[in-house]
């Protein structure tokens, strides 16, 4: 099951792009129509011949450092306001977008079944942080037993 929480909405298309645009923050979407949306995109514009595992690695990287540069100076206490002004938010928003796209693409090409993978990675750390050892710790697993 990769669907995800379900809004109604509907479903148009931005001007020549070819990739679905809405309002709304989610219409039935799942991590494989995302996927499979990236890939149109992409394929669209000739551009899987630059999406290589090394590449999409390498873009991922960059897009996190944009994202965390949105966020570099702000003070704790105040990414909450800092994230509220629109164009704060939007810029955030767009950065956040881009990892996932990444993120995306690189399952795709790689043919990792990413919300697999995921449940798999969750059930693991759900054995190496117990939370009764881990509630409350931001201690590695190593350190919670001893």
């Amino acid at each position: 099951m990769l669907s995800v929480v379900t809004v109604e909405a509907s479903r148009r298309h931005e001007p020549d792009s070819g990739v679905p645009y809405t309002d709304h923050v989610d219409h039935n979407d799942s991590l494989r129509t995302l996927a499979d949306e990236a890939r149109d995109f992409s394929a669209a514009r000739d551009w899987e011949q630059f999406h290589q595992p090394r590449n999409l690695v390498l873009a991922l990287v960059g897009e996190v450092g944009e994202l965390a540069a949105e966020l570099q100076w702000v003070p704790d206490s105040d990414v909450d306001a800092h994230l509220a002004a629109g164009d704060r938010r939007a810029a955030f928003e767009d950065e956040l977008a881009d990892v996932v796209i990444y993120t995306l693409r690189l399952a795709d090409v790689t043919d990792v079944d990413l919300a697999s993978a995921v449940r798999r990675k969750l059930a693991r750390n759900a054995e190496r942080y117990p939370e009764t050892l881990s509630r409350g710790r931001a201690e590695k697993h190593d350190r919670l037993r001893g």
